[in-house]
């Protein structure tokens, strides 16, 4: 049966581990490897890194770093960032790694989601989609580039297309709550959620485990990511690595469903 996932994202600069605050004022955070290390030791369900320069920067995705995570982690791992051909995502699954995330070029090159997804199996293949809400005309915009080059294209439709172009889940991650820690766009996650068959999973403003609760009482099953909830501890932001236990886990999932 399936249930909703709680997975943190781990956002990748020049090798190290940093948060952002609505895509910037990047924060150095620590290693990713050790933090992979915790998450493996807090038995996450799964695990989505971004290395959040390297498509903008034109960079080929980081292998060395790409197979020590896969080596490391003990759950499935997700990995995007500078993915631009088939054989490339075909590379980085043989490391190990369970699925590859695009964005920015898959939004101008569309047919590369079905190209990877003929090489690896659309189950391995997430479309990531940024999207801003429209501070006058109103509605949602999907941006590319690190969150800076607007596309003028909504993020349903480009969400309703993405089964049709072989992809297998789609990650929503609002600019605007990011790093924010003041819960979910829900607008957006229900009307995403309506939308499409395909698995979700939608990152950015979670603050609590509470807005964990909130989405999936929303949407259902779905999958939770959250990066500042899972990095940052209590009200001065200490950096620290936490990830709810397999009791609150269960508790949380439980309220949702019984609300």
């Amino acid at each position: 049966m399936l249930r909703p996932r709680i997975t943190p994202c781990l956002l990748v600069r020049d090798g190290g581990l940093v948060k952002t605050i609505q895509f910037k004022h990047s924060t150095y955070v620590g290693d990713p490897i050790n933090a992979v290390k915790i998450f493996n030791e807090k038995e996450a369900d799964e695990l989505i890194v971004l290395d959040i320069d390297a498509t903008a920067n034109g960079a080929e995705p980081d292998v060395k770093l790409i197979a020590r995570l896969a080596a490391e982690c003990r759950m499935p791992l997700c990995y995007g960032g500078g993915i631009k051909t088939a054989r490339q995502a075909k590379n980085i699954i043989g490391l190990g790694v369970e699925k590859v995330a695009l964005s920015s070029t898959a939004i101008e090159t569309p047919q590369l989601l079905t190209e990877i997804s003929q090489e690896i199996g659309n189950q391995s293949v997430v479309l990531v989609l940024d999207v801003k809400r429209r501070a006058f005309r109103g509605g949602y915009e999907v941006y590319i580039q690190n969150g800076v080059k607007p596309t003028g294209r909504d993020p349903i439709s480009l969400a309703t297309e993405a089964e049709a172009l072989g992809v297998g889940e789609v990650v929503i991650n609002s600019i605007d709550r990011d790093g924010m820690m003041k819960g979910y766009d829900l607008e957006l996650a229900t009307r995403i959620r309506a939308a499409t068959r395909l698995p979700l999973t939608f990152l950015g403003g979670a603050g609590a485990l509470s807005d964990l609760t909130e989405l999936i009482q929303a949407c259902g099953v779905v999958g939770a990511a959250a990066g500042s909830l899972f990095v940052f501890k209590g009200a001065y932001k200490a950096v620290l690595i936490n990830y709810p236990s397999a009791d609150q886990k269960a508790e949380l999932i439980r309220s949702a469903f019984t609300h």
